[in-house]
């Protein structure tokens, strides 16, 4: 089997793996279920759009570390996806999207209020189910929560004037991105009874490691010519989101980079501007930048496992570092 860059040599951990993520949608579906049609349907929406599970997979293999199949391993897993769907229906409010997973967004078809109403019942229900893993569990889960939202409010905002751009984005991805998959890894372990310092480390791989499949994604939306990322190439760019790529071009002072500075940081609505900016960006030094720092974010992912004891887990967890170092290229 091979998902999300993984490959199970391993096949009792593959059976084990499996058979939690099984679980996990199980326990999805009916967290998601409501007696009121319009709720559950509207709920259901992305969940049944399909999506990686890339959480609830790094929940599974970080419980490897200590007992895989204890009880609360695959609820853990349940109230991070939660967490994480409910994210992703505001986040198309924020952005107007129309689009997610391939099919028309909840905002699209149904509103922003019903959108909004329903991520909101989707964080009830990831708190449900959280107030079952006792007290240290909320806790964990009321801090993520928090840091998700400032990621988003920094996002919105945008950086101060006298702030690094740069660092402003980068600062949003640990908090919108890291910050869950963090909690993600942390969950997996702390459910299964690893020992703390195994937490720790792997709390600390899965904030690294999530923040460089984000920032993956930056550099894979510039230089795709197939939609890797699952959407259009360039479309950060044509919406004037900035990306690791962009805002290190935006750095630059070198003056044969004036053209591409001038069309970077605006919405690129006119075909031929985006085309220009597309293939400007493509060629500037900026992005093998860009593909340095993901590799040193991944590398230095895979350092922190070199912590944990020696197991086919740990080696499915490192194929992830190197699954980054691939897709930029």
């Amino acid at each position: 089997m091979s998902t999300l860059g993984v490959s199970f040599t391993d096949t009792a951990l593959e059976a084990r793996v499996l058979a939690g993520v099984e679980e996990v949608e199980r326990q999805l579906a009916a967290a998601v279920d409501s007696p009121d049609r319009l709720v559950a349907e509207a709920a259901t929406h992305l969940l049944n759009a399909g999506g990686k599970r890339f959480r609830p997979l790094l929940v599974m293999l970080a419980a490897e570390f200590g007992d895989p199949v204890a009880a609360d391993v695959a609820r853990s897993a349940v109230v991070v996806e939660l967490t994480h769907l409910a994210t992703l229906y505001h986040d198309d409010v924020m952005d107007e999207a129309d689009v997610r997973r391939g099919a028309p967004s909840a905002n699209s078809r149904w509103g922003n209020s019903v959108a909004i109403l329903v991520g909101d019942y989707l964080f009830a229900q990831a708190s449900d189910l959280v107030s079952d893993l006792g007290t240290d569990a909320v806790r964990i889960q009321a801090r993520t929560f928090s840091r998700l939202v400032q990621g988003q409010i920094r996002e919105t905002i945008g950086p101060a004037d006298d702030e690094d751009a740069l660092g402003h984005y980068l600062a949003v991805v640990a908090d919108k991105t890291g910050s869950l998959i963090a909690t993600a890894a942390l969950f997996g372990s702390k459910m299964a009874g690893a020992p703390t310092d195994v937490q720790e480390t792997l709390t600390e791989f899965g904030e690294r490691i999530g923040a460089a499949f984000q920032l993956a994604d930056d550099i894979i939306d510039v230089a795709s010519e197939t939609g890797d990322s699952g959407k259009t190439p360039g479309t950060d760019l044509r919406e004037g989101v900035p990306t690791l790529p962009t805002l290190i071009a935006l750095r630059s002072t070198d003056p044969g980079s004036e053209r591409l500075r001038t069309l970077l940081g605006r919405p690129l609505t006119d075909d031929a501007e985006h085309a220009e900016a597309l293939a400007l960006l493509r060629d500037h030094p900026a992005m093998a930048e860009a593909r340095s720092y993901v590799r040193a974010e991944a590398d230095a992912a895979g350092v922190l496992l070199a912590k944990l004891p020696d197991s086919s887990a740990r080696s499915a967890l490192q194929e992830l570092c190197d699954t980054v170092v691939t897709r930029v290229g």
